[in-house]
């Protein structure tokens, strides 16, 4: 009898994003305490984590968050050895270094050219900003989004359909009325009103202004990188299946494994439902700045502000439990724990080096665009978009907004946030150097303070006395500026003594 043998070939998807390179995106979008305070929840949940003493600076070297020498390939060299003769699992790639991640892709290619983030060891009591300075009001998500609109360069009638649609969104972050009627009252076609709300819809926070849940998610995993087409597929035709966890129908219905629908429900579960739930919080808080930069001579130096956060390594006692050899089934599964720990404790540091980095990198292409705001004040503001910034890293523009959202700096000129330096241009009268919209506020300002509270500046004055300083500037514009200010009109500024 002839034995016939046959050879099946069969195609699968793979959900690669990890909850580990999920956690280095949002360690992004942290400030200073949010850190500082994740970090302490971490060292309470990981047994394998410990902090270094600063009594014992030669044990800081290894596996110091903010040392631009750590390597976490290190951690894993005594083991390398001991299995010179076993398979490699998925688990010991990662904790030997050899893990294909695609860490580029998530934190846009800064590891290989970032400059370093030094520690900030001492303070000088005059540069401590004041208590005045630590405290500040949270933007609202109006204001948030605005700000992302601002920085696009838009027609008069898409810009107005912008503001609209932001105007109404609920708390939620959902677009609560018709898109039609918006675009009417804009002047604008339904079809470009529908592109111009998909390109709000990738404002941070990803997903916001969209009219249902199926397409706030649906806008959550376009950004997935790779693309998981089971994802978007399970969001777009399985929502119900999906919110009764009736995974079997789904895996049915697409012929797919149930793990994979499995994978992908994680990773939906991981999606924020309501983008606008961030900005509920109003209340006035203390903030601590992230950065510091100081005046040292002619140059500027910038300082990363590690005071507070926890600087990290991986137990010896842990590792020596790794290197063993398990003889035991107690011991295998024991071992098997540790190594989980152990990669997850070696993640989160590698993320709060890169974290570190990255922000250093963004602030020091700020210094450069900007070096005579630091030098002479906020009149000397010059414009400046994320899209500048962002090529002068190499990163995407989302990154940096997400980069210096919530984060502040503390300068010569007082402590700002990282947001605070992006600004759109106001032409210049005789056509020379723009000017940033934060410096012709600042104008705006002063020239109201200095005004006499009998006979207050109108709008149009403050037009032509700014075109006497070189500031091409509208009276409406103005008067946009003076609102956003709190400033109130002349004729509620007027004072009879």
């Amino acid at each position: 009898m002839a034995i016939q043998l046959k050879q099946s070939l069969k195609l699968g998807q793979n959900l690669v994003m990890t909850p580990q390179l999920q956690q280095a995106i949002k360690l992004l979008q942290l400030n200073h305490m949010e850190l500082a305070e994740l970090i302490t929840q971490e060292l309470t949940e990981n047994p394998v984590l410990e902090e270094v003493a600063d009594e014992n600076p030669q044990d800081n070297v290894e596996t110091a968050a903010t040392d631009e020498s750590f390597d976490p390939e290190i951690q894993q060299t005594n083991d390398e050895q001991s299995q010179q003769t076993q398979q490699t699992t998925e688990e010991e790639r990662v904790l030997t270094g050899k893990e294909e991640v695609n860490w580029d892709a998530y934190l846009e290619d800064f590891n290989d050219s970032a400059s370093t983030a030094p520690s900030m060891k001492e303070n000088n009591p005059d540069d401590t900003p004041t208590y005045e300075n630590v405290l500040t009001k949270t933007s609202s998500l109006e204001e948030h989004l605005q700000w992302q609109l601002s920085m696009l360069n838009l027609m008069e009638n898409e810009s107005k359909l912008g503001q609209l649609i932001i105007a109404n969104l609920n708390d939620d972050g959902y677009l609560d009325v018709e898109l039609a009627g918006l675009a009417t009252q804009a002047g604008i076609e339904l079809e470009d009103a529908e592109e111009i709300l998909k390109m709000l819809q990738v404002f941070d926070p990803i997903g916001i202004a969209s009219r249902n849940l199926q397409e706030c998610l649906l806008v959550q995993a376009h950004f997935l990188s790779p693309r998981q087409p089971l994802v978007e597929k399970i969001i777009r035709d399985h929502m119900v299946d999906l919110e009764k966890h009736n995974i079997p129908a789904i895996a049915k219905a697409e012929n797919v494994p149930i793990e994979l629908v499995v994978e992908a429900q994680k990773l939906i579960h991981e999606f924020e439902p309501k983008p606008g739930s961030i900005f509920t919080e109003t209340d006035t808080q203390y903030i601590t700045p992230d950065i510091y930069i100081q005046k040292v001579g002619n140059n500027f130096v910038i300082q990363m502000n590690d005071d507070g956060i926890p600087r990290l390594r991986v137990s010896n006692y842990y590792k020596s439990i790794v290197q063993k050899d398990a003889s035991k089934e107690g011991a295998t599964k024991a071992k098997e724990y540790v190594h989980e720990k152990l990669r997850a404790a070696m993640w989160l540091i590698r993320s709060i080096q890169n974290r570190q980095k990255t922000i250093y990198k963004v602030t020091e292409a700020i210094l450069v665009r900007q070096r005579e705001f630091f030098e002479k004040g906020a009149h000397f503001l010059k414009p400046m978009v994320l899209k500048d910034i962002a090529a002068d890293v190499g990163m995407h523009e989302s990154t940096i907004s997400r980069v210096t959202t919530n984060k502040y700096m503390h300068t010569p000129v007082g402590t700002f946030e990282l947001k605070y330096f992006f600004n759109s241009s106001i032409n210049s009268a005789d056509g020379g150097d723009a000017l940033a919209s934060s410096a012709v506020k600042e104008k705006i300002k002063h020239l109201i303070t200095k005004e006499d509270p009998k006979k207050p500046l109108s709008d149009q004055q403050i037009v032509e006395m700014l075109q006497k300083e070189n500031v091409d500037i509208a009276r409406r514009t103005v008067a946009k500026y003076r609102e956003m200010l709190g400033i109130l009109p002349s004729s509620r500024r007027k004072r009879a003594f």
